[in-house]
């Protein structure tokens, strides 16, 4: 059983103290039919934010433990092994706590919300972002609600968007309609479609990309795609439509059968065409177009304009958990994301259609 998964360790001096206080971050004990495997990679697999490195400063300075005792990297796990994680500090406090966070919200009744959320906002507490999210704003409108407890696991959000990634969110409010919008979203009968900027000519007016997505072990910040028979990773599959085309870049509809982290970067990265702006999937560069200044002056202002991936989650519609009605919400595009793609469009009139790269 994982206790945390999401610890990160970031210090980089871990010094050995005799008599200095441990304290657990992190605790997993081996499945009974666990092969022979270093503590320093079984460790690596299950924690989601620390590097292989960092694992192996820790357990030098003595703070991994397997069965109550301090191991090198080197110890092999065994069958039933209880793994942790011992750091000379408490962990953080994750308490979501109220924060006057102005909301941009859409529609709102007893059972549920639905928030347009700007890029920029991370939307709920983890590494390095502990305050300061959606479900910290989230928490302050409905601080009066003496039913609704931000802390608990049966209500707020039912799904999530990357923090420089705008748009429409829902938020449970009650148990019942955290359940009953979970089991949708989980039996993929929601609907979600995202417009994106994204680099390079696109042929063909629509298509289909499917592959696993999982975390690309050369950066566990990134995810990579993996082939659907390879067993590494979950099952993706997104649809794309072509919007308009501006030469060097396309702007297209994405329609997601399923939602896995970071799927749209990830999928269109794979196929050849990283979301303009994108800096961790290699689309904040000038990859198609020229080498003139000005096209490179152009480019950068487009950047500046919308800093960050243009992606915006632009549609949402699921059954209402309580009436049964079908809901639809829409977000127009925000003025960083609308701005730039009409510098694109003021663009491609005064050039010739034949000079494009594909």
């Amino acid at each position: 059983m994982i206790k945390d998964e999401n610890i990160s360790i970031d210090n980089d001096e871990l010094l050995e103290d005799e008599d200095q206080q441990l304290y657990e971050h992190f605790r997993i004990v081996a499945d009974e039919g666990q092969k022979p495997l270093r503590v320093d990679k079984f460790m690596f697999e299950k924690l989601q934010h620390s590097s292989r490195n960092r694992i192996q400063k820790a357990a030098e300075a003595g703070f991994v433990h397997v069965n109550d005792q301090p191991v090198k990297s080197n110890y092999k796990i065994r069958p039933n092994d209880v793994v942790t994680l011992m750091l000379d500090r408490p962990r953080h406090d994750n308490t979501i706590e109220a924060e006057d966070i102005p909301l941009d919200i859409v529609y709102e009744d007893s059972e549920l919300l639905v928030v347009n959320k700007p890029a920029g906002l991370v939307v709920h507490p983890g590494v390095g972002n502990f305050h300061g999210t959606l479900i910290n704003a989230v928490a302050w409108h409905m601080k009066d609600d003496k039913n609704f407890d931000a802390n608990s696991p049966e209500v707020g959000l039912v799904h999530r968007i990357d923090k420089d990634t705008s748009g429409l969110l829902v938020v449970a409010k009650t148990p019942n309609a955290k359940t009953k919008l979970g089991v949708q979203f989980f039996n993929k009968t929601t609907t979600r479609s995202y417009k994106a900027l994204v680099w390079g000519h696109i042929a063909e007016d629509e298509g289909r990309i499917e592959g696993n997505i999982g975390r690309d072990p050369k950066d566990r910040q990134r995810m990579t795609v993996f082939s659907p028979d390879s067993g590494i990773g979950k099952p993706a599959v997104t649809h794309y439509k072509v919007l308009e085309r501006f030469g060097y870049t396309t702007l297209i509809e994405c329609i997601l059968e399923t939602g896995r982290t970071h799927q749209i970067r990830t999928h269109m990265k794979h196929i050849g065409h990283p979301l303009f702006g994108d800096e961790r999937y290699g689309g904040k560069e000038i990859l198609r177009g020229n080498r003139s200044s000005s096209y490179k002056s152009f480019v950068q202002n487009c950047f500046n304009i919308c800093n960050r991936q243009a992606l915006h989650a632009q549609t949402l519609g699921f059954v209402h958990p309580s009436t049964q009605k079908e809901c639809y919400f829409t977000s127009p595009l925000p003025e960083d994301l609308d701005t730039m793609l009409n510098k694109w469009r003021v663009y491609i009139e005064g050039t010739n259609n034949d000079t494009f790269n594909n």
